[in-house]
């Protein structure tokens, strides 16, 4: 039986919620992202449990259909960073010599630039939709993940079980997917909460200054730009989203922590 310490379990409990609640936005929101239902700004009541936002919409409803392109966004991109990221940090690391030098030096190119201020000039001047956010974001932050994944590697690469398997004659495919990934994990474990969360962070930074989701659209970030005139009358409706962030970035944490600690005391493959 799998032992859950409590923290992990909050973490769990309010990820789930989160998710949950962006995956069935449709069934559980009570109004739809775009309907007007109210005067601007209405406080809480029965009727609308969160207020209404700057527009008169139902204020949950948003954030609830705002969790769903969020959270899709963040995992999108950051499943196709993983996917580059550690496809091609473990190829240089196998492979090496110009191969190596020539993608490093590459991601070494486009570390050199702020990410925020490469996102915005790309967004600028392309068409913001969901895909290219997707695309951008991902592509991005896969230079952290081949950094990550290729020092990882280099260690792994040199090991005798890998070397046992090149001599059975194996090759690359199967040394980078059977024996360098299963004795990558748990770092990789660890970077995949924190690249979920930076994508998070991400996408409502840009949303907050206009080049992330577009309306008709809700997500967190957006909901954050919209409101936030309302904050200098104390009205909250702005702080909803930003602590909403807050909490999933800190429940994906204890989450990945708890993970990262089962993979590292669980992990008694080769070459640990």
């Amino acid at each position: 039986m799998i032992r859950i310490p409590p923290g992990a379990a909050i973490g769990l409990i309010v990820t789930g919620a989160f998710f949950l609640a962006a995956l069935l936005a449709p069934w559980i929101a009570p109004y739809s992202m775009t309907e007007i239902v109210g005067d601007v700004w209405e406080p809480r009541s029965a009727e609308h449990l969160l207020g209404t936002d700057n527009l008169g919409r139902d204020l949950l409803s948003r954030m609830i259909y705002g969790a769903r392109t969020t959270i899709f966004v963040a995992g999108m991109a950051t499943a196709l960073a993983f996917t580059l990221g550690t496809v091609l940090g473990f190829t240089a690391a196998v492979i090496g010599g110009w191969v190596d030098q020539l993608m490093s030096r590459g991601v070494d190119l486009l570390m050199s630039i702020p990410t925020l201020i490469f996102a915005l000039v790309v967004l600028s001047v392309m068409p913001v939709t969901l895909p290219i956010l997707i695309v951008v974001m991902g592509v991005l932050d896969s230079t952290r993940v081949y950094r990550l994944g290729r020092a990882v590697a280099v260690d792994i690469n040199v090991q005798d079980f890998v070397e046992a398997a090149r001599l059975r004659g194996e090759g690359r495919i199967w040394v980078i997917f059977r024996e360098i990934l299963p004795n990558a994990l748990s770092p990789l474990v660890a970077e995949l909460g924190l690249r979920f969360i930076f994508a998070i962070l991400f996408i409502s930074t840009l949303s907050f200054l206009g080049l992330g989701v577009q309306p008709p659209l809700a997500d967190w970030g957006g909901i954050v730009r919209e409101n936030r005139e309302g904050i200098v009358y104390g009205i909250p409706a702005a702080l909803v989203p930003a602590i909403s962030i807050a909490a999933l970035a800190i429940s994906v944490n204890l989450v990945a922590d708890w993970v990262l600690g089962r993979t590292t005391s669980l992990k008694g493959g080769r070459g640990v």
